[in-house]
């Protein structure tokens, strides 16, 4: 059988491997779609920090991954055809623009399935990136205070 699944997987984090290692107890290949930064930027405020190069490198790595594809278009029914996918693995905030209910419907017609996860809550790449910029603004303040001579120092405090 042979999974599919689509993404972003852009700060690559253990809740991607959760879903990678699912759709592998699912069936014995996994294809993994990975969105390009233009596919990105039609649907999210901003592009990927991780190139889709070094993304597509990354999940090819994986032991759990068998396929890993690039795509540059927000359609996802071409490449179930082209793979012959027995299952199509969607998260939880898949929604009903055109191009989810065209790989839908074609999944339905072709007797396939589609399988939808739960995103781990304690992970996300948007978090991550949250933590960064917190973190990074807390040492910037930090190191404008040390920049501060000792004698100023004094003065301000």
């Amino acid at each position: 059988m042979i999974v599919y699944t689509v993404g972003t997987f852009d700060l690559l984090h253990v809740g991607h491997l959760a879903l990678l290692e699912h759709c592998k107890t699912l069936g014995n290949v996994v294809a993994v779609g990975v969105a390009s930064d233009d596919v990105v930027n039609r649907y999210k405020p901003h592009i990927p920090i991780v190139p889709l190069k070094q993304r597509v490198k990354m999940l090819e790595a994986l032991k759990c991954v068998d396929i890993v594809r690039p795509y540059h278009d927000l359609e996802y029914a071409s490449a179930c055809k082209e793979l012959n996918v027995d299952i199509f693995v969607i998260g939880e905030d898949w929604g009903h623009q055109p191009h989810n209910l065209e790989v839908e419907a074609y999944l339905k017609s072709a007797g396939k399935k589609i399988v939808q996860v739960r995103y781990n809550p304690q992970t996300s790449s948007t978090k991550i990136k949250q933590t960064v910029i917190a973190q990074s603004r807390a040492n910037l303040g930090a190191s404008v205070v040390s920049l501060v001579p000792p004698e100023m120092q004094r003065l301000q405090g």
